[in-house]
């Protein structure tokens, strides 16, 4: 298989993806012609790998992705199995994925497989890489991410006594790869200019379409006043979020009880303008305004058929949709290079701007709590005073 042409994808949706614990693999002549010697045994334990991370949306497809990249290399350019990569070949392949061939990058995301006559089915126009714009170079976050699942990953195939030693670990110049900074990078969000676009974009929508986008307008909401993580909306095999997790204490304080990252489970609290988001978004559904305790209505619910959203990309595309209508009307009013700054923006931005405006006016350590940081030092970063003074005090220095 040539090298310029893009390989298929290698796993289904988490959705969609079978059990290969229960339903052992037998063949992978439908990824690709020729595999190499023990492509089966790599599968299924890759398999098995990225199965593990089922409980988070966001982990299991950050596993997928450098899983079956690695797998596309190894197999497709190096053509060797896992037991043969040494720590050489890590090398060569971080190397080939800075830039890796033009005929894997898309232009933008699209379903991995197909439903056809009732078979998940390869989809012709799915890339390994995606660039939107301009010519693709993986980020420091993207490499950082590459060795940290890589390194696991060989770790768990030590474990399966599939492999005797970790080729990443062995590395001794991973710092060539990645760069040191001063300090942590600039927090991605929006300006407050874009959040009143954004905002509008979706009041807007759901006063003109309420059947479709009241769902648009609180899923917009929360993830900004309350700063979820998409993978806190949708339905997992380990979480379920319903109205029953907008919870009343005995002081008539409102709080939601959500399970995020690394499976920890926190509450947030909720502020008088969400509340009534709430409220506006459950009239809209027929709903009493307020849950009363144990509501097991989904949070987030499907326009089509019964249950919740369970999929992350759909959340992503609801976003997505109110973020292009903003642009639109950014440059309709002449702001044309916040527009084309909005063009960048990802739901996680919102999580970060909810954030960035809540530490201006209250106490950090509340901030950390709702949001679910591990430590302050994550939620000070959140903080620009230090970096604004830094700036200001170099505004009037002179060349000559």
């Amino acid at each position: 298989m040539s090298v310029e042409r893009s390989p298929v994808a290698f796993f289904d949706t988490l959705e969609e993806m079978r059990n290969p614990f229960k339903e052992p693999v037998t063949s992978v002549d439908h990824l690709m012609p020729n595999p190499p010697v023990d492509a089966l045994l790599d599968y299924q334990h890759a398999s098995e790998f990225v199965y593990s991370y089922r409980g988070s949306p966001d982990t299991f497809s950050t596993y997928r992705r450098e899983i079956e990249h690695f797998l596309h290399w190894c197999w497709l350019v190096a053509h060797k199995s896992l037991t043969q990569v040494v720590r050489e070949d890590i090398e060569t392949y971080v190397e080939f994925s800075e830039h890796p061939p033009a005929g894997w990058i898309g232009k933008k995301n699209v379903p991995r497989l197909l439903n056809k006559d009732g078979v998940r089915v390869n989809n012709p126009d799915w890339r390994p890489y995606v660039c939107q714009q301009g010519e693709y170079v993986a980020s420091q976050s993207t490499i950082q991410s590459m060795f940290s699942v890589l390194s696991s990953f060989f770790n768990f195939l030590i474990q399966e006594s599939f492999l005797s030693a970790n080729p990443v670990s062995q590395m001794r110049q991973k710092s060539k790869y990645i760069k040191k900074r001063q300090s942590h990078g600039k927090i991605r969000r929006l300006s407050p200019l874009q959040w009143d676009y954004v905002n509008d974009a979706a009041l807007s929508l759901a006063n003109n379409q309420p059947a479709v986008h009241e769902r648009t307008l609180f899923i917009m909401s929360a993830l900004f006043a309350m700063y979820l993580r998409v993978s806190e909306l949708v339905e997992t095999p380990r979480w379920r979020p319903t109205m029953g997790h907008f919870q009343m204490d005995q002081e008539g304080n409102w709080w939601f009880l959500t399970v995020g990252k690394g499976n920890k489970e926190r509450e947030v609290s909720v502020s008088d303008a969400m509340l009534e988001a709430l409220k506006r978004y459950r009239l809209s559904r027929g709903l009493p305004a307020l849950p009363a305790p144990g509501d097991s209505t989904p949070l987030i619910h499907k326009t089509r058929g019964k249950g919740g959203i369970s999929s992350t990309r759909q959340i992503r595309s609801i976003v997505q949709h109110c973020f292009d209508t903003a642009v639109v009307s950014m440059r309709a009013d002449g702001f044309t290079e916040d527009a084309e700054r909005l063009c960048d923006a990802t739901v996680h931005w919102l999580r970060h701007t909810g954030i960035s405006e809540d530490v201006k006016h209250r106490p950090r350590e509340h901030v950390r709590d709702d949001a679910g940081h591990g430590s302050s030092a994550t939620t000070d970063r959140y903080v620009d005073v230090e970096r604004a003074e830094r700036h200001a005090s170099a505004r009037d220095k002179l060349i000559r």
